[in-house]
């Protein structure tokens, strides 16, 4: 599959390559090609030859801009503006006023997509010229099928395997995995956020599960919460969560990342601490009923057990206190 850089893989890029990565193992994290990765440096590297991801984003906007801008025939053409405008009003479909050009071996000559991208951008009043098809009244087929609109969608998405190799290991506090955990009615749920490292987890009840109320309680949960111990967040594929991720990461200040679908297992942690809470709220049980009191007390009874792999401090211990645990086992 296709895939582009974007602002935020350029940002990922520039701190790969200040940690010393080679271009082949930034395209491994990446999930890019070496050739892809090396043609991006060439690019949009500074003239210091250092390549910084925000300024090569700048640097690919501005020459995007011009090559658009040249590319922009009709604009920029008083007379084929008027050519094309008089065969519209015509009923000429921009694709046989493309093939007519073409056919007379045009200097002016303009494929028909540049044409419906024209009227689009800068005359859209001339849409009602076009012949229009099926019964919504669109005047052109959408660009691309709906695979081609989920495949653009899903390399928005920065995967769990495109995780900083240190979140793995478990060696440092701020590396998050959230999850919901629905109840009878499944329009209640609650929200569990745990870090990977100490197993300190935070639980919210959701009375509405909307994208919008979501995102306002993780917001709100890692407004308390130190910068430094504050790095990635994981969480599942559902929708519940929304498509959101650049939003959530201005939000919290963590880098967001999703597990792929149907692959629970990739959320260990998330998914250790959730069977944890249901022991106090198994399947079936209806969340309506249960206070944020209550919510409170799970939360503070979890944070607050001794875990084996913590040497037998508690979450508390280790992610507030700062108290350093024995050698964390898987």
């Amino acid at each position: 599959m296709y895939k582009q850089f974007t602002r935020e893989s350029r940002v990922e890029l520039a701190a790969l390559l200040r940690a010393k990565h080679s271009p082949r193992e930034c395209a491994q994290q990446l999930g890019f090609n070496k050739s892809s990765v090396t043609r991006e440096i060439a690019a949009n590297s500074g003239s210091d030859g250092i390549y910084r991801g925000a300024a090569a984003h700048r640097k690919y906007l501005e020459r995007r801009k011009v090559a658009k801008q040249s590319s922009r025939k009709i604009a920029n053409n008083p007379q084929l503006k008027r050519h094309i405008r008089a065969r519209l009003a015509k009923r000429d479909s921009p694709e046989q006023i493309a093939g007519q050009l073409k056919l007379k071996q045009s200097p002016d000559y303009v494929c028909h997509e540049t044409i419906y991208q024209w009227i689009e951008t800068d005359e859209p009043e001339l849409s009602t010229h076009l012949r229009r098809l099926g019964r919504k009244g669109k005047y052109r087929r959408r660009r691309g099928t709906k695979a081609r609109e989920k495949a653009r969608e899903s390399a928005k998405i920065k995967r769990i395997d495109t995780r900083p190799e240190i979140v793995e290991q478990r060696d440092r506090l701020g590396d998050y995995e959230g999850d919901t955990i629905v109840g009878k009615d499944k329009t209640k749920r609650l929200l569990t956020t745990v870090d990977r490292m100490s197993g300190y987890g935070m639980l919210d009840k959701l009375d509405v599960v909307k994208v919008s109320v979501i995102h306002a309680k993780i917001d709100q949960r890692f407004k308390r919460i130190p910068k430094k111990k504050k790095h990635t967040y994981t969480y599942d594929n559902g929708s519940e969560l929304g498509k959101e991720d650049e939003e959530l990461e201005k939000k919290t200040g963590l880098a967001v990342y999703r597990a792929y679908p149907y692959h629970s297992w990739e959320r260990g942690s998330n998914e250790n601490y959730n069977g944890l809470v249901r022991d106090f709220f198994p399947k079936g049980t209806d969340f309506a009923t249960i206070s944020e009191k209550g919510v409170r007390r799970v939360e503070r009874i979890l944070n607050h057990r001794p875990r084996k792999r913590l040497g037998y401090l508690t979450p508390h211990e280790v992610f507030v206190l700062g108290k350093v645990p024995g050698a964390v086992q898987g």
